[in-house]
Formats: C-alpha cells, structure tokens, sequence
C-alpha cells in the first residue's frame, strides 16, 4: 500500500493494496442502450463540417513545429487547441491528446510525441482554458463537472468527448497524410486525469484509433466513486447526489469503466495506489474493465508531488513510446 506524509482529511489510498484494486472493475449493470446511446453521439459528431484553420507557428522544438488551431465541434461551436507538425518531412503517425480539468495554456509537455515523425492534435474542449472558452459553460471543474448534469443528453461530459471525435477529424483534414484509407497507421489517443477519462468514453466507438494511452482515469466505476471522499472534481458530483440521488442514472451513461468494457483497441492504463484527486479505486476500474489488450502501469501516486515524481514520469514516457511503437509503428 502507497504512504505518504500528507495534510488530507481522508486516506487518498482509501485503504486499498494493489491486489484490492486490481478486483476492481465497471459497475454490475451497464444501461441497455449504453452502446447506441454512445454510437449516436459518435456519428452525430462524424457528420460535422470540422473546417479547421492552422494558425502560424507558435514554437518549434522537439522535432515539431506548434501551431495554434481552431476548428468546429457539435452545436456548431467553436474550440481551439495547438497542432503539432514535424519541422521536416511528411507525418507518419498521428494522436489526439485530452487535457486535465483545468484545461491548457500550451502544448507544455504532451510535446515531445510519443512517436518520431508524428503530427497530434491538441484541442481545448469546451468551456476549458484557454481555447475552449465559451459563453455559459463553466471553467472551474466543480462546476464543469456539472454542467447539463440533469439528462444525459444536455451533460457537458459527453459533449466533451465529441470535441475529441471532432480534433480527430480536424487532424485528418489538416494532415492528409494520415486520413484514412492511405494506409497510414491509425491514430492514437492519449489523455491524463479528466482526458483519461474523457478517452475512454470516447475510443471505444472510433475505428480511426488504433491505440490508447490512459493516465489516472477518471470517471470509473461512478458507484463507487459517490463513496469516495476527493479533491477533485467527484467531489463536486457527490455533493450533487447527496441532494439529487436521481442524477446515477445519468451517471450510468459516463462511466469510463463500463466504456472500457467495449473499448477492444489496445489500452495501456497508468493508476496510481495514491490519488487524493481521483481515487485509485475507479482508475483500475477502468483497467480492469477493458475488453481488448491492457498494459497497466502502477504509479505510486497520481495528483501528488513526490520525491519519486521524476523517475516515475520518465519511466512512463518510455513505457507510453514502446507502447505506441509496437502498436502503431510501421
């Protein structure tokens, strides 16, 4: 079991060892029509008109050049994000890359690529700093988290995840080069925390993924996680049940754990024993649940300073750069 020295009012391991949490998996019963519910929602954000527009480069390092980029989501909104191209030479990789709840101000340190010779698309999704911004959507978490919470069919959540079904269709627009049926290699996902989350509600029904990388999940495993005292922004959805019991059937619709059991693309999941912001009881959830081939990386804490914090980035790095080049190089 994780112990570290810390100030929080509850233990963030919940009082749970790695083999606790590794018999941990999505919710007993999914909603009947999960699947169409999400497959709607997919082929609703496939037919938009994405019309995205490269700005000019931003910065230029690790073997790519960074643009700003804008381009169009469900309800005709308009988001904006970074591009990541290679500074010589034609793509031969590419990835969507999700974000934590608060958003982005740059492509800071999803670049470098997992990959040599890649593109990615970075997006903001909406109402997240600092290019998703839009009028009457919240920028705090605990309040995001809520938005259009009473139905699932208003919840910003999975209006959060067509924004990333619409980035991957910017980036085929954008680099032609990796659009489908040229016989590039297909795309791949990666996301941390709220994008981890967000990845993987949305992989499971996109067929232009080949591969997903998850860091500390979040939204796995929903009953469970109304059990569990965070920081993050479950906190702010508990605080809501305890008043509003009704919203778990909403919430049975944006499980990331009972996505994961349709999500057959190979997975590698980073969870952490120790996460005061996202308990490690739905992180694994997550892994446990997924239906295709798993990679699980055991971190020590997620969400959470530490001395081992470097050591531990660095080996996931290189974990994440063998995954993607087994499984989407060429």
């Amino acid at each position: 079991m994780a112990s570290f020295e810390h100030d929080f009012p509850f233990d963030p391991t919940h009082g749970h060892t790695l083999d606790d949490l590794l018999r941990i998996s999505a919710p007993d019963a999914a909603p009947a029509d999960f699947a169409d519910f999400w497959r709607g929602r997919y082929e609703e954000a496939r037919k938009v008109d994405t019309e995205p527009e490269l700005g000019p480069p931003e910065d230029e390092r690790d073997g790519v050049r960074i643009h700003g980029v804008t381009f169009t989501s469900v309800g005709g909104v308009r988001l904006g994000g970074w591009v990541a191209l290679p500074d010589t030479g034609t793509a031969e990789h590419g990835f969507v890359i999700g974000h934590g709840y608060g958003g982005r101000e740059a492509a800071g340190p999803d670049v470098p690529l997992p990959l040599p010779r890649s593109a990615a698309i970075l997006p903001c999704v909406r109402g997240m700093v600092s290019r998703g911004l839009l009028p009457g959507v919240p920028t705090v978490s605990s309040a995001h988290v809520l938005h259009g919470i009473e139905s699932r069919d208003t919840y910003v959540i999975g209006d959060c995840v067509a924004d990333l079904w619409c980035a991957a269709s910017a980036l085929h627009e954008l680099v032609p080069e990796l659009a489908p049926g040229t016989g590039a290699p297909l795309l791949g996902y990666l996301g941390e925390s709220f994008g981890g989350g967000l990845g993987a509600l949305a992989v499971p029904w996109d067929d232009r993924f080949g591969a997903a990388q998850l860091t500390v999940p979040t939204f796995g495993n929903h009953p469970l996680r109304l059990t569990l005292q965070c920081t993050g922004s479950g906190e702010a959805v508990r605080g809501y049940h305890r008043d509003r019991p009704e919203v778990t059937e909403v919430l049975r619709y944006f499980d990331a754990a009972t996505a994961a059991t349709w999500l057959k693309q190979p997975t590698l999941v980073a969870a952490a024993l120790f996460d005061p912001s996202v308990p490690p009881p739905g992180q694994f959830a997550v892994h446990n649940a997924l239906a295709g081939e798993s990679e699980l990386q055991v971190l020590s804490a997620g969400h959470f300073e530490h001395e081992g914090l470097a050591a531990e980035t660095a080996e996931l790095r290189a974990a994440r750069k063998w995954f993607f080049g087994e499984r989407l190089g060429r």
